[in-house]
């Protein structure tokens, strides 16, 4: 079954549940396709492909966990001071992962934050997704 992915853009969540559409929801509750043939939400302009992401992501076993964080970064947080007390894995800098390439990360994370648009750690535009790892939520700083 392909993984459910939330995106939260200003506080807004969109889900998506359903089996037959598993393309994450932009937060307007467009598919993505929808938004590349409008534009996005950030001048009008759609993402510019890109070879690297240069992204930061929170890794919980547990959705409670996961559930948790989320509410955090809602609240205001700044993403990387949540990375830091909810993530269960290595990547202690504030959940950063540096810059991978296309191919380096796992299939669903690496779809999920190759659509997502950059953002700062204090203003953070995020996605959740599951993997085989855990849940993750997403956010991406940098592209080229």
């Amino acid at each position: 079954m392909p993984p459910k992915a939330k995106v939260n853009k200003d506080s807004k969540t969109s889900t998506n549940d359903s089996k037959k559409d598993s393309k994450p929801k932009a937060s307007g509750g467009k598919s993505k396709n929808d938004s590349a043939a409008e534009g996005s939400s950030s001048g009008g302009k759609a993402l510019k492909p890109a070879t690297a992401i240069n992204s930061r992501h929170i890794l919980c076993e547990k959705h409670s966990k996961k559930e948790e964080a989320v509410t955090k970064l809602k609240e205001g947080a700044k993403f990387d001071d949540v990375a830091r007390e909810f993530s269960e894995d290595k990547a202690r800098q504030g959940g950063s992962l540096g810059w991978k390439t296309r191919g380096a990360l796992d299939a669903a994370f690496e779809k999920a934050a190759y659509d997502l648009e950059p953002s700062t750690t204090a203003s953070p535009k995020f996605v959740e997704v599951k993997t085989g790892h855990g849940y993750h939520v997403i956010m991406v700083e940098g592209r080229r």
